[in-house]
């Protein structure tokens, strides 16, 4: 693994489409929801946000559990 790819997955981000597509909404939920709840825009968060959101942080700390067994492995590499 070279400095580029490693640093490209520790650099790797979620954003409002990952969670709208795993909600199944538009990004546009997603930001309205977001929205202070007293703006004219704002919306109730979809069903299920709270599953979604563990889900999401579940597979990025999968992620960088194998981000740090490949880069360490790699380290200890002759």
């Amino acid at each position: 693994m070279d400095f580029k790819r490693a640093t490209d997955g520790l650099f790797a981000r979620v954003d409002h489409e990952d969670l709208a597509k795993r909600l199944g909404v538009s990004v546009a939920t997603i930001r309205q929801a977001r929205l202070r709840p007293g703006a004219n825009a704002h919306r109730t968060p979809p069903d299920k946000w709270r599953d979604a959101v563990v889900r999401i942080a579940e597979s990025q700390i999968m992620r960088y559990r194998k981000l740090i067994e490949d880069v360490r492995r790699e380290a200890d590499s002759p």
